[in-house]
């Protein structure tokens, strides 16, 4: 049995249309010009807070405390429910499924807060896949840091040699590095840096891919 654990913005879903249409409705009631779909996808990554102080920069909006605070819990609030944009990447669904059915275990762990993470694997009705879920508000700490990481794969019980870690970024790259877990690089989500300068075991750009993978490496 493996444990295979995986991101979820840029990894299983493209999430950027949604977070870029919510952020612009922030802008605006700031009075501020809105974002490109290209810094959106820039933006994302260390959970939504980290991502509203990145628009504001961007937008020369002040650091005010206050101001960034009211920022956010609109933004959180817009994006509990937001997926009329986001869609599944081509092949997850069957990946999923293929996966479960060969008896592996899977997790995700997200910097997505937990809410609007809940709300879209509902939407796209992959919740029963994941026998773990943790997002970027179930621990104190988020990725980079190891701790959510090692946490999902705590409560798979599988053995370390057979763990397996799935993103597309240079967070989900840090993160599986500061756990000493090898990791797929999905090369079709919000990386930035070139692939040959991210630690991976096996980079892809199709999910049948991680299917092959898993049953060589972990046979």
């Amino acid at each position: 049995m493996t444990a295979i654990v995986f991101d979820l913005d840029g990894t299983l879903i493209d999430s950027a249309p949604d977070i870029n249409a919510i952020a612009n409705m922030v802008l605006e009631t700031e009075g501020a010009a809105p974002i490109s779909l290209d810094e959106t996808r820039a933006f994302i990554g260390n959970g939504a807070s980290v991502f509203v102080e990145r628009m504001a920069v961007a937008r020369d909006i002040a650091a005010d405390p206050a101001r960034l605070a009211r920022m956010h819990g609109q933004f959180e609030a817009l994006y509990a429910t937001a997926c009329a944009h986001s869609r599944l990447y081509p092949g997850v669904q069957e990946m999923l499924a293929a996966l479960k059915a060969d008896g592996h275990v899977l997790g995700l762990c997200t910097n997505k807060p937990i809410t609007p993470t809940r709300f879209v694997l509902d939407h796209f009705a992959v919740s029963d896949r994941f026998d773990v879920v943790l997002g970027g508000d179930s621990l104190p700490v988020k990725k980079p840091d190891p701790a959510p990481l090692l946490e999902v794969f705590s409560r798979l019980g599988a053995a370390e040699e057979d763990r397996l870690y799935v993103g597309d970024s240079e967070v989900d790259a840090e993160t599986a590095g500061r756990a000493d877990i090898p990791f797929a690089l999905f090369t079709g989500g919000y990386r930035k840096t070139p692939v040959e300068e991210l630690e991976h075991e096996v980079a892809f750009d199709h999910f049948d891919a991680i299917a092959i993978f898993v049953n060589n490496r972990f046979a």
